[in-house]
């Protein structure tokens, strides 16, 4: 879940990347305590019910887990991975994208949840717990500024 992309493009004559202001972005992030009691920061995310798309899946997920409603623009990759629960070893595989905040105000109301928070995309990359993560917020780090100008060209700005 992103926010301010319009708002961090300066307001000079062809904006290009190199005029968007990274500290003035914002993603939706939620944190879960791990069984230490760690707080770790990760990307909304879950699974895929009968009959829906992935884009339905994450924006449903990411309301699910943070209170605020999206809508996704860009797909932004996946992760593939295995873990192990109850002695059974199990592949997952997270598809990630994009959502331009569309309304809604954070909440911690889901019970998976412990926290949410919107976080600047310049310290992201620091926020995220997990490796695979940290590596979708380079690549987001390095798409959004097009995209920024994209939103802005377009005229959409972010609800208040």
């Amino acid at each position: 879940m992103v926010s301010g992309l319009a708002e961090a493009v300066a307001a000079v004559p062809n904006p290009g990347p190199d005029d968007v202001d990274m500290s003035q972005i914002y993603v939706a992030l939620i944190g879960r305590l791990d069984r230490r009691g760690r707080l770790l920061w990760s990307m909304p995310k879950g699974h895929v019910e009968d009959g829906e798309d992935k884009s339905a899946t994450a924006e449903r997920e990411v309301w699910e887990e943070t209170g605020v409603h999206g809508q996704v623009f860009a797909e932004l990759g996946t992760i593939d991975y295995w873990f192990v629960s109850d002695g059974v070893r199990i592949h997952k595989t997270v598809h990630h994208h994009l959502l331009r905040f569309v309304d809604g105000v954070l909440n911690d109301e889901d019970p998976e949840v412990t926290e949410v928070s919107w976080i600047p995309v310049s310290t992201l990359i620091e926020h995220l717990a997990y490796a695979d993560e940290r590596k979708l917020a380079r690549t987001a780090h390095d798409i959004l500024p097009e995209l920024a100008v994209k939103e802005a060209a377009a005229g959409r700005t972010t609800p208040r």
